[in-house]
């Protein structure tokens, strides 16, 4: 997974730089965001009810092998519709997370994954740590050459994950349940939300995705459009959020969790999310940008409380499953989020910001709302 957040963050500080070559404005972008993102939440639950029943291992190396392909297409593309072809076919295979979390769900007690999932998040966080500044400095060689050398590392990933990964789904009795579970279950989605625990727990997941995909084209859109960094200076500035992101879920959790519980640290994530999203919608100068960007970033993320709820709160056998459809809530918020925020920077770039900090201000109301959540909360 390190390996494959560093080809995805190689490319994220260039995606607006390269697509705007074939035309592409914010709306365009937004649109782009969004199809990978529907296509995302088509496959996602499929990849992930299949990883329950035929293991983690082939998933995975298949998602990974997609992305390199996709990557490819992208870094070769001659025109929109192949930009778009590019995203769809990332989306299609973009089920690693998932799987991923559902390998630490395998391998791990109840009590450890919170922490296990911060430390998965903190090898994202490597791979944005350096992904960035590398896109950054390949860029002068062309806006081309960065995803060329992403779509190598997904390679890489993938030969590293067929060869090395053992496969953690353990079968046994149990595991004979699941195939009696559909695949294809897109009701699934609907129905679980009314589920009194993991429906909340999805609808958070759903409401933080809006807001932090807003967030994201809100920040590609100021610092292109509005403050005109240069894709070095956006790499730079990944590569700040890569090194806090590390230090955070790699290390700040752990101490975090010592004094407060998942439930807690998730309402403080969005609640002080909310402060500092919304005052970057109020700031138009480089200086203080930064000052409050830089704020922003010592967040604790909500990504790994939000995991270690939902593994709490939902069977073992299913964890492959429920991950899915995590997943898939997390791609309708890539889809509704960059959508909207693309309508909003068409009246105040800035804007995207406050829709964020809107969005977060719901999630907020039902975190408070949720019940205790312990190893006894099963439903």
């Amino acid at each position: 997974m390190l390996i494959n957040a560093l080809s995805y963050g190689t490319i994220i500080p260039l995606l607006y730089p390269y697509s705007a070559r074939f035309g592409i404005d914010p709306t365009g972008l937004s649109l782009l965001f969004a199809s990978f993102s529907f296509f995302q939440f088509l496959a996602t639950p499929i990849i992930g009810r299949l990883s329950d029943r035929y293991g983690r291992k082939p998933l995975l190396v298949f998602s990974l092998l997609g992305t390199s392909i996709s990557l490819a297409l992208f870094a070769s593309a001659q025109g929109v519709v192949m930009l778009f072809l590019a995203r769809i076919l990332d989306g299609i295979t973009g089920g690693n997370n998932s799987v991923a979390q559902a390998v630490i769900a395998d391998t791990h007690k109840p009590k450890e994954r919170a922490q296990a999932f911060g430390l998965l998040g903190a090898a994202f966080g490597v791979g944005f740590l350096i992904g960035p500044a590398m896109g950054g400095l390949l860029s002068r060689y062309g806006l081309a050459t960065p995803f060329w050398f992403a779509s190598g590392l997904a390679l890489v990933g993938t030969v590293l994950a067929f060869w090395l990964l053992p496969e953690t789904r353990v079968k046994s009795i149990k595991t004979l349940q699941i195939k009696s579970v559909k695949v294809l279950d897109f009701p699934r989605l609907w129905h679980a939300l009314w589920t009194p625990v993991t429906g909340i727990l999805l609808l958070i997941t759903l409401i933080t995705s809006i807001g932090q995909n807003s967030f994201i084209l809100g920040f590609q859109s100021v610092t292109v459009d509005v403050l005109q960094f240069s894709p070095t200076q956006v790499g730079l500035i990944f590569t700040a959020f890569g090194l806090v992101n590390v230090l955070m879920q790699g290390f700040g959790i752990r101490y975090l969790l010592k004094i407060a519980t998942s439930q807690q640290l998730l309402f403080f994530s969005l609640a002080a999310g909310i402060a500092m999203v919304g005052l970057l919608g109020f700031v138009t100068t480089a200086p203080l940008f930064l000052i409050v960007l830089g704020l922003y970033m010592w967040i604790p993320p909500a990504a790994p409380f939000l995991s270690s709820l939902l593994s709490l709160a939902t069977e073992e056998k299913d964890q492959g499953g429920m991950f899915g459809l995590s997943q898939a809530y997390t791609s309708i918020g890539q889809i509704v989020g960059p959508l909207f925020a693309g309508f909003v920077a068409r009246w105040y770039v800035p804007g995207a910001f406050w829709l964020a900090a809107f969005v977060w201000l719901i999630g907020v109301v039902l975190v408070a709302r949720l019940p205790k959540i312990n190893k006894a909360t099963i439903l």
